[in-house]
């Protein structure tokens, strides 16, 4: 019988017959993606858009009276020398030459001198340190390329008085600092990640060609999602962050699909099928597999749409276009350079690596693991879950905080700079934003509430001097800052804000008619944001997690499979979740890893990494799932089909994994905290995914489930069927005996050979088939002779395994005959079907007198 090509198969063969027309298209869309990307350019969020609840309402109200054109600023002129404080004439000379010095700047605005009196908050209790404030005129990136000269004027100032340390933080020179700083770690990230890559491409197919390939098609992804990205963020700005994200997935899912395509073209080439055979087939099962993993992938990065959060809003976007790119590339350009390319994809061999893949697809160290988890199912169940179980188990205690400055590298200067001002003046870098709006804020009433307001936070203990106010332009907003205790992340930090937003602000300028006062500030976001993920996070779940059942669930009409991948999926997730909580919360391999616990896990990473793990791990599940459901659907048994994918697949999972792990584990070496956790996080989960859980607790939960893994209930038979179905029956000449495929059954005593002539192949396997199930109840020992046989692939593999089970169930005998040393005697031991299934080399009559051991 014939089978309908599905729409992988389908592009697959358009790609290779126009081969010409997919390649030259697919560069001319890198090339046109690239221009437009340069020629538009990409519109980043702006900073008040960045927040969540009211801190991004009080952010924006900032912004519209002009907040966001001024950046703060502080000097911090601190004694060096004993006995030199604050009231000494050379200390308070330093002051007003650095008052002096910024007024030459016209960029530089609302000076506030520690000498007026109205500023004596500026000078530190024991007084040795003051702080000059001011403001820079301009927005984030142009007060950024603007505080260069004033930190080489402070400097300046700084030599010219060695007994004093005088040195500036503030929004722009923190920026500029940290940009560059973040810039190099993303060089050293994208330096890295390509090389790493490339080696591990090449250990897993042994030559540059093979190698090459997944990685130029990960990389055009990723060019085509940035250059499509900058058009469509006219409308729906982007996090500044989203390039590196888009990098990470692209790379990540297109290599993935790229490896799980050739391995399958080169194992059947390997098993004697002819190229556009072995093309053919890999597009109709890999291919498929790779639709319906980049449907599940896209699903899961939907999920951050329901956080109602602009940063991972826009992370959606870019993940789900790149997998799309990924996904589109893998079913069209791939099989295009593959038809193209033919055996010459094996070019560039490097002799050590390409022999270590001569020992076919389904030999080797996981091959010989899954073996004995088959053979121990519920011993492998119990030990692998509670291995994970008891890697999970710190989740319970996990605490999320905003990493803010925390997470930022202390061999910084101007962080240095952060930690002494934070000494001398607690609280006063990461101080309470409160955006007061009203009709006018210049009126003696609300300068009346404002010193109300001052006197209440000071007095409660959780908030200090010195607390100043700035007015915009037209009178209707003002910006007060009041410094609050803790490091701006803890519970003292927000204990702070809930007593100013729930108590003081109420009682103060809440009565001012008209009045609205919203806090922002770093403490603010970081809370707004904990609380926002709070609500949002069983929703996202709950999205992700009801759309991968329903997509697995018509995938492989089983309500089994997509239970099970769900429970799996969540199970190596919690267990990186433990291990992140293990090591940076609870501070295990600090001066190992280069870090300072924060005591928590940065807030937006649990939901990222859910999302971003649940549709990469999927990318396995249903890669195997899918062999699986492969040999499944040609006779095997539950145990037998198994077997023969988790075997089949192994090499190019843990090749995928490794991939992934490499990568991930560059970001573990940058100095941000948020990228090692990230980085982390991602490489252990993806080990356990592809480890413990795909080879160990994957196999053994199938064999233990039999057959209940394909129940579906009657009444959903009405699900759409997605895999190949059944098109129209055989002509008759195929039926009954091609000139492809002859067979001729000969009966002696018992005994009942089978004698094959042809091809045992796709089209041929459900002839061969039939004519078993006609003849194998008939003797106690089934001979199938293959000598004569010129091809066989993956199909007739599966019909002689799927045989030998029925066989065995049944406590018949099934024999194998073959002739050393051809090509189909290499296919039976390539695929291990002589480890599995009794096989001789001798004429029929002899086989009856062979040892059952075969």
């Amino acid at each position: 019988m014939s089978t309908r090509p599905n729409l992988a198969q389908r592009a697959g063969r358009w790609s290779a017959a126009h081969r010409r027309i997919a390649i030259l298209g697919w560069l001319a869309l890198v090339i046109a993606s690239l221009f437009i990307g340069s020629a538009v350019g990409t519109k980043h969020l702006a900073h008040e858009d960045l927040g969540s609840g009211q801190s991004r309402h009080a952010d924006q109200i900032l912004a519209d009276a002009g907040f966001n054109k001024l950046a703060s600023e502080e000097v911090l002129i601190q004694s060096q020398a004993a006995g030199l404080t604050a009231s000494d004439p050379a200390f308070r000379a330093a002051i007003r030459e650095v008052v002096v010095r910024l007024r030459e700047f016209p960029t530089v605005t609302n000076i506030q001198s520690p000498l007026a009196p109205e500023n004596r908050a500026q000078i530190s209790r024991e007084q040795r340190s003051a702080l000059v404030q001011f403001d820079i005129r301009g927005d984030e990136d142009r007060a950024k390329d603007r505080v260069g000269p004033i930190l080489d004027a402070v400097a300046q100032l700084d030599r010219a008085h060695p007994r004093l340390r005088i040195e500036e933080f503030g929004d722009a020179s923190a920026n500029k600092a940290l940009s560059k700083a973040f810039q190099d770690d993303f060089r050293k990230a994208e330096f890295l990640s390509l090389p790493i890559t490339l080696v591990i491409l090449l250990i897993a197919f042994g030559a540059l060609v093979a190698a090459g390939i997944p990685l130029l098609l990960g990389l055009s992804a990723v060019a085509i999602t940035l250059g499509l990205l900058a058009p469509l963020s006219q409308a729906f700005p982007v996090d500044e962050a989203i390039s590196s994200v888009i990098l990470l997935v692209g790379l990540a899912v297109g290599v993935d699909y790229s490896l799980f395509y050739i391995r399958r073209e080169r194992d059947e080439r390997a098993a004697g099928r002819g190229k556009e055979a072995a093309l053919d087939l890999a597009a109709a099962t890999s291919g498929r597999a790779v639709l319906v993993s980049g449907c599940t992938v896209m699903l899961a990065m939907a999920g951050m749409y329901v956080t109602g959060n602009a940063t991972f809003q826009s992370f959606a976007t870019g993940t789900i276009m790149v997998v799309a790119a990924a996904v589109i590339g893998s079913v069209t350009v791939l099989p295009a350079l593959l038809s193209l390319l033919g055996d010459k994809v094996n070019k560039g061999r490097v002799p050590f690596l390409h022999s270590l893949h001569r020992h076919g697809a389904e030999s080797g160290f996981w091959a010989a693991i899954v073996g004995r988890v088959l053979r121990h199912p519920v011993l492998s169940v119990v030990t692998a879950g509670a291995l994970l179980l008891v890697l999970a188990l710190p989740t319970l205690h996990m605490h999320t905080v905003n990493s803010g400055v925390q997470g930022l590298p202390r061999d910084l200067p101007v962080m240095q700079t952060y930690d002494r001002i934070q000494k001398a003046f607690p609280g006063q870098p990461i101080s309470a934003l409160i955006a007061l709006k009203a009709p006018n804020v210049r009126t003696p009433e609300v300068a009346a509430a404002i010193q109300q307001l001052r006197a209440r936070a000071v007095a409660t203990g959780l908030m200090r001097e010195p607390v100043t106010v700035i007015d915009s332009g037209d009178g209707t907003v003002a910006r007060i800052s009041i410094p609050l205790v803790g490091n701006g992340t803890d519970e003292r930090s927000n204990s702070a804000l809930k007593a100013l937003r729930n108590d003081i602000i109420p009682q103060t300028l809440g009565r001012v008619p008209g009045a609205e006062a919203p806090v922002t500030g770093l403490t603010a976001n970081s809370f707004d944001f904990n609380e926002l993920m709070k609500a949002r996070a069983p929703w996202v779940f709950a999205f992700v997690l009801s759309l991968a059942f329903l997509l697995l669930l018509v995938t492989f009409r089983s309500i089994v499979i997509p239970a099970k991948a769900i429970a799996l999926n969540l199970l190596s997730v919690g267990a990186a979740y433990g291990v992140l909580v293990w090591i940076f919360q609870d501070g295990h391999f600090e001066s190992l890893l280069g870090f300072r616990s924060m005591g928590g896990i940065t807030s937006w990473l649990p939901l990222f990494l859910f999302v971003i793990l649940f549709g990469l791990s999927m990318d396995y599940h249903v890669f195997i799932l899918s062999r699986v459901r492969e040999g499944y659907d040609r006779g095997m048994s539950t145990e037998a089909a198994v077997s023969h994918g988790i075997r089949a697949t192994a090499g190019v999972v843990t090749s995928a994994a490794v991939v992934m792990v490499g990568v991930f584990a560059v970001f573990a070496t940058l100095s941000s905290i948020d990228f090692k956790q990230m980085g982390i996080g991602l490489s252990v989960a993806v080990l356990i995914d592809a480890t413990i859980v795909r080879a160990v607790l994957l196999p053994a939960s199938m064999k233990l489930l039999g057959h209940w893994n394909w129940y579906l209930p009657s009444w959903l038979g009405w699900l759409p069927r997605v895999a190949p179905e059944l098109e129209a029956p055989l002509p008759a000449a195929v039926r009954q005996g091609s000139s492809r495929l002859a067979m001729e059954v000969d009966r002696h005593d018992e005994q009942l050979s089978l004698a094959l002539q042809g091809e045992l192949d796709l089209e041929t396997a459900p002839q061969f088939r039939e004519r078993l199930a006609g003849v194998e109840d008939e003797a106690r020992t089934l001979v199938v002779d293959l000598r004569r046989v010129t091809f066989m692939d993956s199909s007739g593999i599966g019909e002689l395994l799927g045989a030998h089970q029925r066989a065995r169930r049944a406590g018949r005998r099934l024999v194998v005959l073959r002739t050393d040393g051809t090509s189909i005697d290499r296919v039976l031991q390539l695929s291990s079907v002589d480890r599995m299934v009794e096989t001789a080399a001798a004429p029929p009559e002899e086989v009856g007198a062979l040892s059952d051991e075969g």
